[in-house]
């Protein structure tokens, strides 16, 4: 982990007790752990951007502990942010063994949502030096009057895999409260690691007060080793159509056979248990396997941590909820189910397999369909050649920047003046200006014009001296209840009838459920019994159980990167030597009956099957971007009598059908739709209602819960619903109804690469009329009446529709 680096280290003295520590396990300190001693030596912030497995964690956490060494202290110390909770509790393992192993009086703890509130409060007053926490609960901390003089004494911020959140929400509520900890701690130095970062700069100006750059210096590490990638075949083929990739089972179980153990990252929460019930459907020789998301209990997520850190699974399948590792050195490969949808997570999954930098990690890439392969070659060559995907930041929310406000009152009476010049030093926030800020402090004090007559939204008064402070101290708890930037769907928990909670499912999902139901959940075959307010209950199933819960959540996007890389890849015709046989053919045979788009071109084919009539187009801009255009297309298309009948939409394409053909597409593609359709719809549409919901959440307007009862979700979207319509109708400028749209345009709808898109096809539109379905059309229609339907159990009627379509396509 720490072997010697033969490039010039800098001159930094370490106390002897961390040098023999080094020594007495055959370590010397890598490079950038000494730049990161000497940065905080100078005074400086500081971005660590270096390879997994490369000793990040500890080259944060060094200056710190050389500073307690040197200058023992009591008081908070130390700061470190985690995106994660159950990451958080592993770094605190982590670093306890060497502070314990040195004999350091050196207390360290962590403080999450997880955390008893005794212990939270006798933080405040006794706090240890080093706290490991997260954005909210930051948040939270700097919520309470007593947080002031136990955060004077800080002096190191540590933010831990930066990359995965500094450029939405979380990012936001972070950067504010960066900035509160700065005005606390003058001379606080701030410190951010990440192993997948683009752009660097981009991540020094956020993290940089006032944007400024170059207060903070970049510390890059040493190269890792490539990493050992492969794209395997399932039985030997790629299919036409499918997402889960389950034909691969078998394959996956002999390489399960071959590894000590092996983490299978799928895309979704559904995958993940589909492909777990697969790997114990074919387990013949009784692997312990096991399966981690989002929502399975925080008891049953421990086990399983529990269980790979000792070293008892065999394999792991999970989600996003271990994109960012919890450390394990001991994972032999990275199985990646599907499409990686981005080079940067992609590295950062492979990242979790062996965790030692000198040393290759492993990893199998397994595609769904044809397309999925072309996305995952194009993963493969990114990866190979060490690219990552870039991030856009954007403006910081008004939603965030009110909740914030807010803590900050709870805390005690602020200058409206002061607190604005604070909050302008947060990079996402600098072009706040005092109008601005005055509609949401009047936002927070009033709920608005519209609003002002009702006394639950009076948060605020103001005092003879001016400053603003809470009207009543009962809405100091109502926000600590209801703090967060996280708006999950509504959920409802999973439990037997002696209380045992096994994890939640959407209120959608259950909702079409009834008693004597089956279902599969965390590999266990459950029976409804019977559904109470908030709490499904269950038993163990006796008879078989098909279905698995779906989940709502946001799909992962194709990043820009990558789907410019798969166009490059259609257009390079010598390449296609090295795909598999099948892939191969099935482009020439587009590109003899159809046409191959150029780079930047924007393929449009329109043909008749089956009584109708098809246009498919060929963006790669993501699916949120296509299913935007296919509203807004079939809108058009009603408009012009066409009469369209639906569309599907995928990563890569999109196709609409009609009952009258589409003889000239052009004119459905102009960019004014984004003036007239687009803005028609959003608001017409369910869309912008569930953008004012989550930004009525985060901003305080409307409760999750009260002190000893939670709302339904039903009861949360009512009450946005409800207000959403007054807002419409009576303050159309409020503050909530501009962070909606902003929501909506940017975060639902990827408005920002549609526009791309329609500024391309005006140009450079290449239109195909055919005679029938193309090739690549394929694995699009096979789509149809099944696009909202999570894949595995359709694959098999799949692949049968897809070989009769395939058989009409693929004719010369």
């Amino acid at each position: 982990m720490h072997l010697s680096d033969p490039d010039p280290k800098p001159i930094v003295n370490l106390p002897p007790i961390i040098l023999d520590w080094f020594a007495a396990r055959g370590w010397q300190p890598r490079r950038h752990q000494l730049e990161m001693i000497e940065a905080a030596r100078d005074g400086r912030h500081a971005l660590l951007v270096a390879a997994t497995g490369a000793g990040k964690t500890l080259a944060g956490f060094l200056p710190s502990l050389k500073d307690l060494i040197d200058a023992p202290s009591d008081g908070l110390h130390t700061l470190y942010i985690s995106p994660l909770k159950a990451l958080a509790t592993d770094v605190r393992r982590n670093l306890l063994i060497p502070i314990e192993e040195m004999g350091l009086p050196i207390r360290v703890e962590a403080r999450t949502g997880d955390t008893p509130s005794d212990r939270k409060a006798r933080q405040r007053v006794k706090p240890p030096h080093i706290l490991l926490t997260t954005p909210e609960s930051l948040s939270l901390l700097l919520s309470h009057e007593d947080s002031v003089h136990m955060l004077a004494t800080l002096k190191r911020v540590i933010v831990d895999e930066v990359h995965a959140f500094a450029n939405g929400k979380r990012g936001d509520l972070l950067s504010l409260s960066l900035a509160r900890l700065q005005t606390l701690a003058p001379k606080l130095q701030r410190v951010a690691l990440s192993a997948t970062v683009a752009d660097p700069d981009d991540y020094r100006a956020w993290l940089a007060p006032y944007g400024d750059m170059d207060q903070v210096r970049l510390v890059e590490g040493e190269t890792a080793a490539a990493p050992d990638l492969t794209i395997l075949l399932p039985e030997g083929r790629v299919p036409w159509a499918g997402h889960s990739g389950h034909h691969a089972i078998p394959q996956l179980m002999d390489e399960i056979g071959r590894n000590k153990i092996t983490l299978i990252f799928c895309n979704t929460r559904f995958l993940a248990e589909f492909i777990f019930q697969k790997l114990w459907d074919a387990n013949e020789q009784k692997f312990a396997i096991g399966i981690h998301h989002g929502s399975l209990s925080v008891e049953a997520r421990r086990k399983v941590e529990g269980a790979m850190a000792e070293g008892k699974l065999r394999a792991l399948v999970c989600t996003a909820s271990l994109d960012l590792g919890v450390d394990w050195g001991n994972v032999d490969c990275v199985i990646q189910m599907g499409a990686p949808k981005g080079s940067s997570r992609l590295l950062q999954r492979i990242g979790r397999s062996n965790h030692r930098m000198d040393e290759p990690s492993k990893a199998i890439l397994v595609p769904g369909n044809r397309f999925e392969y072309l996305e995952a070659q194009a993963a493969f060559d990114a990866v190979t050649e060490g690219v990552r995907d870039g991030e856009t930041f954007r403006p910081g929310s008004y939603d965030v920047l009110a909740q914030h406000v807010m803590g900050l009152a709870c805390a005690g009476p602020f200058d409206e003046a002061e607190l604005l010049a604070e909050i302008q030093s947060a990079l996402p926030y600098s072009g706040v200006d005092a109008a601005s800020f005055a509609r949401v402090i009047a936002f927070i004090a009033t709920g608005g014009y519209a609003l002002k007559a009702y006394d639950r939204f009076k948060k605020l008064v103001k005092d003879p001296d001016g400053r603003w402070r809470l009207s009543h101290p009962q809405f100091a708890a109502q926000h600590r209840f209801n703090a967060g930037i996280i708006v999950d769907a509504p959920m409802l928990e999973i439990r037997f009838r002696n209380g045992r909670k096994l994890g939640k499912v959407e209120e959608t999902f259950a909702a079409t459920l009834s008693p004597g139901n089956c279902f599969t959940f965390a590999g266990m075959a459950l029976e409804v019994e019977s559904i109470k307010d908030l709490d499904l209950i269950v038993r163990a199933a006796t008879k078989p159980a098909n279905n698995i819960p779906s989940y709502m959540g946001a799909r992962l996007p194709l990043t820009t990167h990558l789907a410019g890389r798969v166009r490059q890849m259609l257009t390079d015709r010598p390449g296609w030597a090295r795909f598999p046989d099948e892939v191969r053919e099935w482009l020439e045979m587009q590109a003899y009956r159809s046409q191959i788009p150029k780079a930047g071109q924007l393929l449009v084919e329109t043909f008749p099957h089956d009584k109708r009539y098809y246009m498919v187009a060929y963006p790669f801009e993501g699916w949120n971007a296509h299913q935007s255009l296919g509203m807004l297309i079939t809108r058009r298309m009603e408009s012009r009598g066409l009469m369209p009948m639906g569309f599907v939409a995928s990563d890569y394409a999109l196709g609409v059908w009609s009952l009258k053909p589409i003889t000239d597409p052009r004119p459905l593609f102009s960019a004014d739709i984004l003036a007239d359709e687009f803005v028609d719809w959003v608001e017409q549409s369910y869309l912008l209602k569930r953008a004012f919901r989550e930004v009525a959440v985060i901003s305080g307007l409307v409760e999750r819960q009260h002190p000893g009862k939670r709302k339904t979700g039903r009861q949360v979207t009512f009450s946005t619903d409800l207000i959403y319509d007054v807002l419409r109708k009576y303050e159309p400028d409020h503050l909530l109804l501009e962070a909606a749209w902003a929501d909506a345009r940017a975060r639902l709808t990827d408005v920002g690469r549609l526009g791309d898109l329609l500024d391309r096809a005006a140009d450079t539109m290449l239109h195909v009329d055919l005679e029938r379905v193309s090739p690549l059309a394929v694995p699009l229609l096979v789509m149809i009446g099944r696009e909202s339907v999570a894949q595995g159990s359709v694959d098999d009627a799949l692949l049968m529709e897809a070989e009769s379509l395939a058989s009409i396509a693929m004719t010369p």
